[in-house]
């Protein structure tokens, strides 16, 4: 099984040795390298291309905000998480602004970290729970995710499928509405669900509303 090669950025030594043992303890993980400080996770970013890039925004020399917006520039490959102590929707704002596509606050729990980085590295968006509602309040579900992005490596059916189950339709009644059956919505709605790491309705909707689906139908 290929592993998804994650990077750390944080000026805290024992912040990234955690950080690490947490990561290495997966199965389909491995941290690949490590900076201490922005311009260093920039360099070192461009030389290991990571799948993940899970950066701290406090840093000396270049903080995460303009570490993230010159790795989008120069390696927008790198899919960038932000880890914080902020637990403010308007770091959220400027940090996906800048290219980011995750935020994660330290406070959380280690299991939101690695959900976060698979989600990420799938191709979605992910922001923590703790910090979801405020954003979806505060920007009318839109938090600079694009089109293509928002999508998570999903089927154009796969898509419609879950857009209309976020906007409340049971499985029968979009099946009778795509001229399919029950049981290959069921299939369509398990395998986009599984794409972008969501485990219940509750999950679907948030992403649904950050993602500015909702505002489609």
């Amino acid at each position: 099984m290929t592993k998804l090669r994650i990077m750390l950025a944080d000026d805290h030594e024992t912040v990234r040795e955690g950080l690490k043992l947490l990561v290495n303890a997966q199965d389909d993980m491995e941290v690949v390298g490590e900076a201490g400080d922005g311009v260093e996770a920039v360099a070192l970013a461009q030389k290991l291309l990571p799948d993940v890039l899970v950066m701290d925004i406090s840093m000396p020399k270049l903080n995460g905000l303009k570490a993230t917006e010159k790795l989008k520039e120069v390696c927008p490959q790198v899919r960038v998480l932000t880890l914080s102590r902020h637990a403010d929707d308007g770091y959220v704002r400027e940090l996906f602004g800048a290219g980011a596509c995750g935020y994660v606050l330290k406070q959380s729990a280690s299991g939101e970290l690695i959900h976060a980085i698979r989600a990420v590295a799938s191709g979605g968006k992910y922001i923590d729970p703790k910090l979801a509602a405020k954003v979806v309040d505060t920007y009318g579900g839109r938090a600079g995710a694009s089109r293509d992005e928002a999508r998570g490596g999903l089927s154009d059916r796969e898509s419609e499928v879950l857009r209309l189950i976020a906007v409340g339709h049971s499985n029968k009644e979009i099946a009778a509405r795509l001229s399919l059956s029950v049981k290959t919505i069921e299939v369509h709605k398990a395998n986009a669900m599984r794409k972008l790491n969501l485990t219940s309705r509750i999950e679907l909707v948030r992403f649904a509303m950050f993602q500015g689906w909702l505002q489609d139908n």
